[in-house]
């Protein structure tokens, strides 16, 4: 059995210790709290295996998964993949730009795995998404909108841009195949903790599709849970709400159609799509067991990570000149 050493049973530590712990592996536990890791014993994981120190696991284990602070994430992964370990590590793969290009070196050097948690490009309906937009069936794509957002407790180790717009980022890098050639953002700091609790991020792509819009917007303030998709092309607009647990995707076939000198609005025919239900999270880390075995890098590969951070580190830029920062190919 492969032996994977989960690091943090935090918030989201505490979803990772529950799939982990009904995979076929030989499952070792390690976090700072013994309260924590008393919830870990009554999954029925060994105490021997439980540890509030990572390091006593450390040399044993073939793999880490790291649900650590986002600051962590670069000294973690860089350790255990100089100790000849794969990862897996929760978004964001790190905070800048130059550790995550530091990341993709030492993976290239070291022949590891490394996967970084961006678990909706894991969901099915992101992978009909994804078919539609190559395929053409929604035609020349204009835009594509996130919201990601919701009244909840703010994470308290990075803005909202890095704990949660980040999804959203990398799933539209993932949707055209590429990465923005320029970004803007606006942040707000409402409650006064000196780091943005609303963030809006424009995003200018230009790729094998045509010019394309994107924004991503992410806030803890709107009642509700907000984690929606649009996708704008010419032919059909698709919509997709990602808290659904199957069938989360609408087709709009609505047009502008020329009157003379104006347009009217013509709605056209409603699709359901019929997609799986599957835990993401569960398929995420289903996939990191099989790189593990295969040797193969993971769809959320590290240069995934990387591309993520660059975008959102240009967005911080925007944000000290004012405008639009280009990002060089």
């Amino acid at each position: 059995m492969i032996k994977i050493l989960l690091v943090g049973i935090g918030r989201w530590g505490a979803n990772h210790l529950r799939v982990l712990s009904s995979l076929p592996i030989e499952f070792y536990v390690a976090d700072l709290s013994p309260k924590r890791l008393e919830e870990a014993k009554k999954l029925g994981i060994p105490e021997a295996r439980l540890s509030t120190d990572y390091k006593q696991f450390a040399e044993i284990v073939d793999a880490a998964v790291i649900v650590t602070p986002a600051q962590s994430h670069f000294p973690l992964c860089q350790e255990f993949l100089k100790a000849g370990k794969d990862v897996f590590v929760e978004k964001p793969l790190t905070l800048t730009s130059d550790e995550s290009k530091a990341l993709t070196e030492l993976v290239s050097s070291t022949a590891r795995v490394l996967q970084v948690g961006h678990i909706f490009r894991y969901d099915p309906a992101s992978t009909w998404l994804k078919n539609a937009i190559q395929s053409g069936d929604l035609g020349k794509i204009n835009i594509l909108r996130g919201h990601f957002g919701g009244f909840k407790r703010p994470r308290n180790d990075s803005g909202v841009m890095f704990a949660d717009g980040i999804h959203f980022v990398d799933l539209f890098n993932y949707f055209l195949g590429a990465t923005p050639v320029s970004v803007q953002a606006i942040h707000h700091d409402f409650m006064g903790r000196n780091m943005e609790d609303f963030s809006l991020v424009s995003m200018e792509y230009d790729t094998i599709y045509g010019k394309t819009w994107a924004t991503v917007e992410t806030e803890y303030f709107i009642p509700g849970k907000f984690r929606d998709v649009t996708v704008v092309g010419d032919k059909m607009t698709a919509v997709c709400d990602y808290n659904l647990p199957q069938n989360k995707i609408k087709t709009f076939e609505n047009s502008h159609v020329r009157e003379g000198n104006d347009f009217k609005g013509v709605e056209g025919k409603i699709t359901q799509v019929e997609t799986a239900k599957e835990e993401p999270l569960l398929a995420e880390l289903a996939a990191f067991l099989k790189s593990i075995e295969s040797r193969k890098q993971p769809l959320a590969d590290v240069w995934s990570g990387y591309h993520s951070v660059m975008v959102l580190n240009a967005a911080l830029e925007s944000l000290k000149t004012n405008g639009p920062v280009r990002i060089a190919k």
